[in-house]
């Protein structure tokens, strides 16, 4: 019998365990206050017991929470009982969630009080609804609590769905503690850090990126419901955090915010984050003007990376080494990547735009009860990103954009829609803006622009002219005073497309 195989099958779910050793020390503090890794993992447990005693092991579980230690508690809990832990978002709608629920199957929802009144329309329905202070007392402390393997499931993200029903990531413990990691060892993450998480809690970027990596090497987690740039700018102004992650969205209207402050209050907000050693942007792609603006009024070199709901995070701009503007980096510990030509065949010149292709163990298993698209979704053990990249002859990686969405194809070329973003947003007068494609019986595609800001139509032809080749100048614009996004601030093209209708 292979009782090293055994073993390792039987071990603690690894965050779980790791966070043990850090006993009194804080771990999260959110508008309750202060709590310890002790009462994390006390609080963990009674919640996994409660769990169990209602018979629910190894299915999904919905959780609907605001971001806060009753969040992670719930959600190790549901580790700890043998089942996979399936995060709601709080802005969703009773569509959503009425889709999320017959999407998984799942027979049990956990709530916090203060979200009743949105899930109340289901007490008559099949799924069983608990409220979380039904599971926090030991009086099911007695039953034993199921062994977890590295193998099971243990975090299930929906995709944002942008191009059709959103699909649910299956990903285990193995492939989750491969991605906390990676980006560990990356990111260099320690025991003395301290970080303020203000991204939803339904995404990898704030459920894996910040609060799992937090946590898992004994950092102190800050947690906040909801982004509030004065009081981002004022925990920043403290002195007391040093690593601080965001979408580029954040970012833009922390900008706004510091443009708004007087001498004084931007000269503390500019000392404070001195003593801060890390800024991450993601989820989006970050305008070059976003990226310039911050590191005048941060000093901070904004740190890109890229990754999806599917692979984690597969590259990023180095710790330490030159951050290149508009590009995504390197791949990160235990990635593999390469790009591929239309053809699928590996292309080994740099500098040629082809689709991104990942492999590793920070790869998810497969989309809940979607084998087909499974196995579409993959070519010989490879991920297909559906993202088209090109390689620098230094190795460093650019997003061009989304396949499906960012690439546009006119009279023969290939343009990318960010690259002519980028250019756009450096005029002063164009805060936001959007490129899609539309179709033309010509050119088969032709280029249209969404703008938010007080530019004039004729004047951007004009301006245009020494900025874009003709080829890649918009044809179709449209001014509006805000761009689709979703909650994590990306852009929702197909929506932007109907702008134009």
């Amino acid at each position: 019998m292979d009782w090293l195989g055994l073993l390792c099958n039987r071990l603690m779910i690894p965050i779980v365990q790791n966070s043990s050793k850090f006993g009194d020390a804080i771990a999260i503090i959110d508008s309750d206050g202060s709590h310890s890794y002790a009462a994390l993992n006390r609080q963990a447990r009674e919640i996994a017991h409660a769990i169990c005693s209602r018979g629910v092991t190894g299915q999904p579980i919905l959780y609907l929470f605001h971001s806060g230690f009753s969040y992670v508690a719930v959600q190790w809990g549901i580790w700890l009982s043998g089942n996979m832990a399936v995060p709601l978002h709080t802005a969703y709608t009773r569509h959503e969630i009425d889709y999320l629920i017959k999407d998984t199957g799942a027979s049990l929802f956990i709530y916090h009080q203060s979200l009743k009144s949105q899930i109340e329309y289901l007490q008559n329905q099949s799924i069983q609804l608990i409220e979380e202070e039904e599971l926090t007392t030991p009086a099911h402390s007695s039953n034993k609590l199921p062994g977890v393997s590295l193998k099971d499931n243990a975090l299930m993200i929906y995709t944002s769905g942008t191009t059709g029903n959103p699909k649910g990531v299956v990903i285990s413990h193995e492939q989750l503690d491969t991605q906390i990691l990676s980006l560990s060892e990356a990111w260099e993450w320690k025991r003395s850090d301290r970080i303020l998480n203000v991204l939803p809690m339904h995404h990898v970027h704030g459920v894996v990126n910040i609060t799992c990596c937090a946590l898992y090497n004994g950092a102190v987690l800050e947690m906040q419901s909801r982004f509030e740039p004065a009081y981002v700018a004022e925990r920043m102004a403290s002195g007391e955090l040093t690593l601080f992650m965001a979408v580029p969205t954040v970012y833009h209207k922390l900008i706004q915010h510091f443009e708004k402050l007087n001498r004084e209050e931007r000269h503390q907000w500019q000392k404070g984050m001195k003593s801060m050693r890390l800024m991450v942007s993601g989820s989006a792609a970050l305008p070059i003007p976003t990226f310039d603006r911050w590191k005048v009024v941060s000093g901070h070199t904004l740190l890109e990376r890229y990754g999806m709901t599917e692979i984690g995070m597969a590259l990023s701009n180095p710790l330490h080494g030159e951050r290149r503007v508009g590009s995504v980096g390197f791949p990160l510990p235990f990635v593999e990547v390469k790009i591929v030509d239309d053809n699928g065949e590996e292309i080994s010149e740099t500098d040629i735009a082809g689709e991104l292709y990942v492999r590793g163990k920070t790869v998810f298993k497969h989309y809940w009860n979607k084998s087909e698209e499974t196995a579409a979704a993959f070519a010989d053990g490879w991920f297909k990103t559906g993202d088209v990249v090109e390689k620098s002859n230094d190795g460093y990686f650019k997003i061009l954009g989304r396949k499906s969405s960012d690439i546009i194809k006119s009279g023969g070329y290939k343009i990318s829609a960010l690259a002519i973003e980028n250019v756009l947003l450096t005029h002063e007068r164009i805060s936001e803006c959007a490129v899609v494609a539309l179709p033309d019986v010509v050119w088969g595609e032709t280029i249209a622009v969404a703008i938010v800001g007080t530019v004039l139509q004729s004047e951007l032809h004009e301006w245009m002219k020494d900025k874009l080749a003709v080829y890649k100048q918009p044809r179709h614009f449209v001014f509006v005073k805000h761009l689709p996004r979703n909650a994590m601030g990306k852009i929702l093209k197909q929506e932007v497309k109907e702008l134009f209708k």
